[in-house]
């Protein structure tokens, strides 16, 4: 069933993990995808394997959040689903040792730039459109060496409840997805090496439930489900999370 045709979506960060995914679940429903990311050759390279189309932008970058509305404006006229999930876990370490670079990367990529995301293509949103911001259960959780993070998505998921609120009377519904432990580039980016990283994995799998890390496409399909106008058009100013019962 192509139940996005005629629709356009956007996917922050579609390049791999989760984007990635959730790009090729909109565009098997029938959407034209949009998907943005930081290198270019990565970029292009996915868009081409999905059949997307890529721009080239950086979340922390102003400037190209607002190129990326004037493309999207004058290319297309209107944004119909737009998931917000480009992010950062920038380095793991205490507060009393958080290099200032650190803390500003992780926050304006994850926080200040998908604000401004938001908030710049907020009059290209369609009436009745899907917004989905990509948080995580550490939003609610206070582990050690992970407070910038942690604290970036806390912010995250207050300004999508009240983006929910604000976008409410136009019927465009806001929503966050909070995964837990995801199969996904994300810690391999944090710098782990491979014996920690496979040790790491083994605790976690242990501390779930139900036993088993989560996929970049258990989350794809529910951003789908939260795009669908029919299916979810009573959902709004929601969280989600999809963690195996991690956080019971």
């Amino acid at each position: 069933m192509n139940t996005f045709n005629n629709k356009l979506a956007i996917v922050t960060g579609g390049n791999s993990g989760i984007g990635y995914a959730t790009a090729k679940e909109l565009l098997s429903e029938g959407a034209k995808v949009i998907i943005t990311g930081r290198r270019k050759e990565a970029v292009e390279k996915a868009a081409e394997e999905l059949g997307a189309i890529p721009f080239i932008a950086n979340q922390a970058n102003l400037e190209d959040i607002e190129d990326l509305k004037k493309e999207v404006e004058n290319q297309y006229g209107k944004v119909d689903i737009l998931f917000i999930n480009a992010g950062i876990t920038g380095g793991l370490v205490p507060i009393e040792n958080m290099p200032v670079e650190n803390f500003d990367s992780v926050m304006n990529i994850n926080f200040r730039g998908a604000y401004f995301t938001l908030s710049k293509l907020i009059p290209l949103l369609s009436n009745g459109a899907s917004v989905v911001f990509l948080s995580s259960i550490v939003a609610s959780t206070y582990n050690p060496n992970s407070s910038a993070y942690q604290a970036s998505k806390a912010a995250l998921n207050s300004i999508a409840k009240t983006a929910a609120a604000e976008l409410a009377p136009r019927k465009i519904r806001v929503n966050i997805i909070s995964p837990g432990p995801t199969k996904t580039e994300i810690m391999n980016k944090a710098g782990l090496d491979e014996n920690t990283l496979s040790g790491l994995n083994d605790y976690l799998i242990n501390e779930i439930p139900l036993k088993k890390m989560g996929t970049a496409e258990d989350i794809a399909k529910l951003v789908t489900y939260l795009s669908n106008d029919i299916h979810s058009s009573f959902i709004t100013g929601t969280e989600i999370v999809v963690d195996g019962g991690m956080v019971l």
